[in-house]
């Protein structure tokens, strides 16, 4: 994870003045989050909420902006730099942490009415059965646990041919290794880490994960549509969302869960 980490950390300042990011929009008031997870997370006036895998905050940021109370926590020591730089130029009030997942219960202490966490941030984590336990601790009684995220099943396409062509493990737990060109909110940008190294999990060990610690499933959805373009073949549907082309099947490419503590 170490070297994952040497490459967020350069790969922040790009995103951060980025197009892709629009940071100056946000700060001026532009939404950052997907209608998705904030008509299924529900109302977050007054609740305490912790983002894992937080990046420099915007969406922990935009969390605050509808009224919870947020802690956001991230790897990168110049994402939590950018953060708090960010709260500050958006008068909001957040906690931000730098620490490895695996390392957080170390930091931080407490439980929340929500666990949050979003879009490209499980394939970075090695270990999912602790990934679960760590996030279900921070999940109080009456509270939920929330994720959006990237249908694994979507992840063993080739990510830069023009049709659906098989080319990653779906049950393979090996580390997968990955040549970087940019990154994906620039894909020009100069960047001296020459590779990045991720993992695929199936859909069964992240729900499975969550059950053995004490979450109790409220739903799981999963949509033919994305946020991001994944695949080259992707056109946009002008809602904000990435679909197949009219005649192509559609697979899975996104899902979503929520899970409970009684």
């Amino acid at each position: 994870m170490e070297n994952n980490r040497k490459l967020w950390e350069e790969w922040v300042p790009v995103h951060v003045n980025s197009e892709f990011y629009r940071v100056d929009q946000f700060v001026a008031g532009e939404n950052a989050l997907n209608a998705l997870e904030i008509g299924e997370v529900g109302d977050v006036e007054g609740k305490n909420l912790l983002h894992l895998q937080c990046h420099f905050g915007k969406d922990t940021l935009n969390w605050a902006r509808l009224g919870a109370h947020v802690t956001g926590m991230d790897f990168s020591e110049s994402a939590i730099e950018q953060a708090n730089q960010l709260a500050a130029r958006c008068n909001l009030d957040a906690r931000f942490i730098c620490s490895n997942l695996y390392d957080l219960p170390q930091h931080l202490m407490g439980q929340y009415d929500i666990v949050f966490t979003s879009y490209g941030v499980l394939a970075w984590l090695p270990d999912i059965p602790r990934w679960a336990k760590i996030a279900a601790s921070y999940v109080k009684p009456g509270g939920f646990f929330y994720i959006a995220e990237f249908h694994p099943f979507a992840m063993v396409f080739d990510d830069y041919a023009t049709d659906l062509r098989y080319r990653y493990p779906y049950f393979d737990k090996e580390a997968m290794h990955f040549d970087v060109e940019g990154s994906y909110a620039d894909r020009e940008a100069k960047i001296q880490s020459k590779e990045e190294i991720g993992w695929n999990h199936t859909l069964s060990e992240i729900i499975n994960g969550l059950i053995d610690n004490g979450l109790q499933i409220e739903f799981l959805h999963e949509f033919p549509f994305s946020v991001y373009q994944q695949l080259p073949s992707l056109v946009p549907d002008g809602h904000g969302h990435y679909i197949f082309p009219e005649g192509k099947q559609p697979i899975p490419l996104m899902f979503s869960l929520k899970a409970s503590k009684r």
